[in-house]
């Protein structure tokens, strides 16, 4: 057993607030016995290798070179609608209505209700102010006026500070929104002010009725922590919302895995899903297909392939496909791109990677500004509008028609530097 089975250290008790807390009691009890939990940590449903490689190293005085570094950030300011509460004041005519806020935080207007998924409004995604990733685009929308939107459901898909951002669930308690977390969560929330009777706390397939919702915690293929605790003590998941009319999927952060085929046919078709493509790396491990499933992987692996924590556009739009039972149908919304730096690759190639993948499979996708809303019933045509501020890749853009005039007039908000 792990630390997850002791009383915390002193050391442990006396970290800084974003850290966290550790679950204990009833909450513990529940970890303990949850069929997704084994000696001592949550597993994967699949084996996963989560650290990077042997190459990362030898590679690491390259990628840090400023040659390489520059097409990991905008050549120029980041186009941001303003989002303001006009944008949403009237109901969606289709009754579901999407707004990425940057990242993976998408708000999503669905039955009437209103729910943020990952709201993250901080400038770093860190535990301390003058360290960490920093965001290269403003928040669409100050985090005072976040309440202002009345948030029904907040959900988180796991802990890891680009997803579950202290700053930003202490504003949230001011709301009355419920919180939809993955089992073990809930003791940062309540660390922070959350009541517990405002906790909807979710082991795998588990599911919570709120304001007319039903919201199902899905498997994911990823990992969890927050500082000086012991890994793999609270669960990560996927997340399946439906009206009964509408029914959404928002992916969190997962490598792929086979297991999507499965929740889209319990939980599917989507009439959108939202789906991590961004933050990858070659140099990150994938387990083989000999390791134990649900046991960490050190392999070194094999040339061409990527990691199991995060997909790339290419697994993301094949995630998107077998959700929607194996063909073309929905909207695919890329998310966890654009706001932070957190892998080698160039700025702009997740959103480039996912539109070509996904016009070549016949699917829909959505490329909204951020802070741009916009019904999945009506999604307009893509529109690449990164590659004005971004820098060109070596052999130029792939063809692709212009945009369109109403996507040229949306207003910009200067980048930070």
């Amino acid at each position: 057993m792990t630390s997850a089975g002791r009383p915390p250290s002193r050391l442990v008790r006396a970290r800084p607030a974003p850290f966290g807390a550790d679950p204990t009691g009833a909450r513990l009890e529940r970890i303990l016995n949850s069929p997704n939990y084994a000696d001592g940590a949550f597993v994967n449903p699949t084996a996963t290798g989560t650290g990077p490689g042997a190459d990362f190293f030898t590679s690491l005085p390259a990628n840090l070179r400023k040659e390489a570094r520059i097409p990991r950030k905008p050549a120029r300011p980041i186009p941001v609608h303003p989002t303001t509460l006009a944008d949403i004041a009237t109901p969606p005519a289709s009754g579901l209505r999407l707004t990425w806020m940057g990242h993976s935080t998408v708000l999503a207007e669905i039955g009437g209700r209103r729910v943020l998924f990952d709201p993250v409004w901080g400038e770093r995604c860190s535990p301390f102010p003058f360290a960490g990733p920093k965001r290269v685009h403003p928040a669409p929308l100050p985090l005072s006026a976040v309440t202002a939107l009345d948030v029904d459901v907040v959900v988180i898909s796991h802990d890891h500070y680009d997803h579950l951002d202290m700053p930003t669930v202490v504003e949230l308690v001011r709301s009355d929104a419920v919180f939809a977390v993955p089992l073990g969560v809930g003791a940062h929330l309540e660390h922070w002010g959350v009541p517990a009777a405002r906790l909807r706390e979710l082991d795998w397939n588990e599911s919570a009725e709120v304001h007319g919702l039903t919201l199902t915690a899905t498997p994911a293929r990823h990992f969890c922590g927050r500082g000086l605790r012991g890994r793999q003590q609270t669960l990560w998941a996927s997340w399946a919302v439906t009206d009964g009319t509408h029914r959404l999927f928002h992916s969190g952060d997962t490598g792929y895995f086979p297991g999507f085929a499965d929740i889209g046919a319990e939980h599917g078709p989507f009439d959108a899903t939202m789906i991590q493509i961004g933050a990858y790396s070659e140099f990150w491990p994938k387990a083989h297909a000999s390791c134990p499933p649900g046991e960490p992987c050190d392999c070194t692996p094999d040339p061409g392939q990527w990691p199991d924590i995060h997909m790339t556009p290419d697994e993301g739009l094949r995630a998107h496909l077998d959700l929607q039972g194996g063909r073309p149908g929905g909207v695919l919304l890329p998310i966890h791109w654009g706001t932070f730096n957190l892998a080698f690759h160039p700025w702009a190639e997740p959103a480039e990677r996912t539109m070509l993948a996904a016009r070549a499979a016949a699917q829909q996708s959505a490329t909204p500004r951020v802070g741009q809303p916009f019904e999945p019933a009506a999604c307009p045509a893509p529109d690449p509008w990164w590659r004005a501020v971004s820098v060109p890749p070596a052999r130029g853009w792939a063809p692709w028609s212009p945009a369109t005039p109403e996507a040229a007039e949306v207003p910009e908000v200067a980048a930070e530097a």
